[in-house]
């Protein structure tokens, strides 16, 4: 079966609350230009309009995106607005709120709790819709994030958002949270060239509870992002196993990430992104690619040797 045939059903799916996705996601972050957020060139509207499109055809249901998401031109969510608008009932569209952004794209002081609202609104706003699925809040650093995860609650109460998740956050972060209201995912980075003990634990955790680990930065190595090519910019050991191990399956090394990160365990999900739309069918059919227990072992070592 070639890439093209393979659809997003390969890797299976999960359940977010009460919401069904498939564990092959899609991260909006890159479809605003050639590097994230301001940085780069801007992206070709009617190219990156055609990549979510096509996300879709392949059975992508779950889209991770955020209403900072935006170059000089282009806006992450009114992309999606643009191409998918009206959403399909199983679409599930996730967002994040905290970080924030002016209009010259300039990072300001992340937002306090009473300005969470306004977060919310805009995403709202630029996605079009009355509701927001699941929206994660995206720790700034802050030791307890119990009053800006109460403030999200809150609007959980009032009907603005379904489901709640947190990003970037410790044990206890999540703990924390969890007593406040219910947490469907965590958003942490995580992948095959970074190592963070706190992270494994979170890892760990979200399988025992039943709740979504959603790694960001999956297929980026030690030196970045996935760079030409479909490789990626990572070198050294962890560049030589996985090259060994993607050659073994006639795959790309940013597919054998995908892979590996997928069998971290049945409620990992994946949000890679691209505004490329080879990439995109690469990274859908590394839902199918199946590591063997010796490659799987190769490749933990590497992760557990990563800094």
């Amino acid at each position: 079966m070639t890439s093209e045939m393979i659809t997003a059903a390969a890797a299976g799916s999960w359940r977010l609350g009460d919401l069904d996705v498939r564990r092959i996601g899609f991260g909006a972050m890159r479809l605003t230009g050639s590097a994230a957020f301001h940085l780069g060139t801007p992206s070709d509207r009617d190219r990156s309009i055609a990549v979510l499109r096509r996300a879709i055809e392949l059975g992508v249901n779950h889209i991770d995106t955020a209403a900072f998401y935006f170059s000089s031109l282009r806006s992450a969510n009114e992309l999606i607005n643009s191409a998918l608008a009206p959403y399909a009932d199983d679409l599930v569209i996730v967002t994040k709120v905290g970080p924030y952004r002016d209009y010259a794209g300039e990072w300001g002081a992340p937002a306090r709790p009473d300005q969470l609202r306004s977060h919310v609104e805009e995403n709202l706003r630029q996605l079009g819709r009355d509701h927001l699925d699941v929206v994660n809040l995206r720790r700034m650093g802050q030791d307890s994030i119990a009053e800006h995860f109460g403030a999200l609650a809150e609007l959980r109460d009032a009907g603005l958002i379904r489901h709640l998740g947190v990003s970037d956050v410790e044990p206890r972060q999540l703990a924390e949270a969890r007593e406040i209201a219910p947490v469907v995912c965590v958003q942490n980075r995580y992948g095959l060239g970074s190592a963070d003990t706190g992270t494994d634990e979170v890892l760990r955790i979200c399988g025992d509870l039943g709740i979504a680990f959603v790694p960001f930065f999956a297929i980026a190595g030690k030196g970045g992002a996935r760079g030409p090519g479909g490789t990626d910019g990572s070198a050294g050991e962890a560049d030589t196993e996985v090259r060994a191990v993607a050659r073994a399956h006639g795959a790309t090394p940013a597919q054998i990430r995908l892979a590996w990160t997928l069998r971290q365990g049945p409620h990992v999900l994946a949000i890679p992104g691209t505004g490329n739309p080879d990439h995109l069918t690469e990274n859908v059919a590394a839902g199918a690619l199946r590591l063997t227990d010796d490659e799987a072992a190769r490749l933990d070592a590497v992760h557990r040797s990563a800094t």
